[in-house]
């Protein structure tokens, strides 16, 4: 807040003046007065010549105008996404969203996320459309790990300059993540702050509430030796690692336009192309799943690799045996390993290698698990198994 302080200002010379009265005759009156009136009039022809300027928030920066044009776009991207429990519509000081009813005991799950320099690149290409969907992906799957079912979206768009078709497609794809997802994208803001941000660039959060009930939370406690471990394929390396990827396109300056291997071996995509393919989203299948049948443990594939996220989900007298053999890695992570001279270790705690899911389930429903998840359109393998840990191994090792 700012607040306005107002005062009471003599002339140095009225001080002057009426210091030195005290019952003066009447030409020394008539004297300070005329001494007084020419200060004051002095004083306001001078103010007159240094008006100051009528200043709007335009002039600092601040284009409202442009902030209720994309209000207006994105309306009916947002409308799109609402499902049953929205209360409401846009542009309220919150957003409202009932619990579905059919929950005996509702445990609400929240995450929240970013998309990490990926934007760096997503500035530098002009790829705007995209990163919107990771930015749903990376809080949706990480509250369906344990068993949520995700209810509503928000987002935080952040830029010095707006311009409104950049941050029109950036929300066109948030909204495109959460149709995906099956979540409401219920509200957000969108923040102008100059001199924040180099021009061109802004920064994004995501917040996603889910529930779970609570008998049915995913929490790995269950997990035992002779469990399987299911991987269900990344689209690319998502929105992890980077920072090391920027790094080596930095060194390897390759053609990002070129022709490169598709995942199938064809070469429709470019390099920008695989390097900027959006997150997956896993919610729909695995929701699928978790209905039919028990699933003991889930981990999401982010930052850590699988060494550092597949731990997390593991009681600690078991560890995960991972058999890289089990699938191919796409063309993106050997390039990227070639190009970067990466250890074998650095890429698979930097990197997913191709798996942006992990599933743990018992070994007697690990084919039907399989079969149901082909079923919604979900590719999944068996990557793995549990085993006995002693003490002092590391948790997940990679065979």
């Amino acid at each position: 807040m700012t607040m306005v302080r107002v005062a009471t200002v003599r002339t140095a010379r009225e001080a002057t003046i009426s210091d030195k009265i005290p019952a003066f005759a009447d030409g020394i009156a008539h004297f300070i007065t005329s001494a007084t009136s020419q200060a004051w009039f002095g004083t306001n022809d001078k103010m007159t010549q240094q008006a100051k300027q009528s200043l709007s928030y335009r002039d600092a920066g601040v284009d409202i105008n442009a902030g209720d044009e994309l209000v207006e776009r994105i309306k009916p991207m947002a409308r799109k996404t609402f499902r049953e429990g929205v209360l409401g519509g846009l542009g309220g000081f919150g957003a409202l969203f009932e619990v579905p009813s059919h929950y005996r005991q509702p445990v609400l799950v929240s995450g929240t996320d970013g998309v990490g320099t990926k934007l760096k690149l997503a500035f530098e290409l002009q790829r705007h459309d995209t990163v919107g969907i990771d930015l749903v992906a990376m809080s949706v799957n990480d509250i369906l790990v344990q068993g949520a079912e995700p209810l509503f979206f928000l987002d935080y768009f952040a830029c010095g300059r707006l311009d409104v078709d950049t941050a029109a497609s950036v929300i066109k794809g948030i909204a495109l993540g959460c149709e995906y997802a099956g979540c409401a994208l219920i509200g957000g803001e969108t923040a102008e702050m100059p001199g924040m941000y180099p021009e061109g660039e802004y920064d994004l959060a995501g917040f996603a509430v889910g529930v779970v009930e609570k008998s049915a939370m995913i929490t790995g406690r269950d997990i035992v030796a002779g469990d399987v471990v299911l991987g269900l394929p990344s689209s690319g390396a998502h929105s992890n690692g980077f920072s090391l990827i920027r790094k080596i396109i930095a060194l390897a300056k390759p053609d990002l336009d070129a022709a490169f291997e598709g995942r199938d071996g064809s070469s429709s995509r470019t390099l920008a192309e695989a390097i900027m393919a959006p997150t997956r989203i896993y919610v729909r299948p695995m929701l699928k799943l978790m209905a039919a049948q028990p699933v003991k443990g889930m981990a999401h594939i982010t930052g850590g690799g699988l060494t550092e996220n597949v731990p997390r989900v593991l009681p600690s007298d078991v560890k995960a045996v991972i058999e890289q053999s089990s699938w191919t890695r796409p063309r993106l992570f050997q390039w990227l390993q070639s190009e970067g001279n990466v250890t074998h270790a650095e890429m698979h705690r930097v990197f997913n290698c191709g798996m942006g899911m992990v599933v743990i389930v018992a070994r007697d429903v690990a084919q039907q698990a399989l079969k149901l998840l082909r079923e919604h359109g979900q590719d999944a393998l068996e990557i793995g198994r549990i085993e006995a840990r002693r003490e002092g191994e590391a948790q997940t090792i990679i065979v």
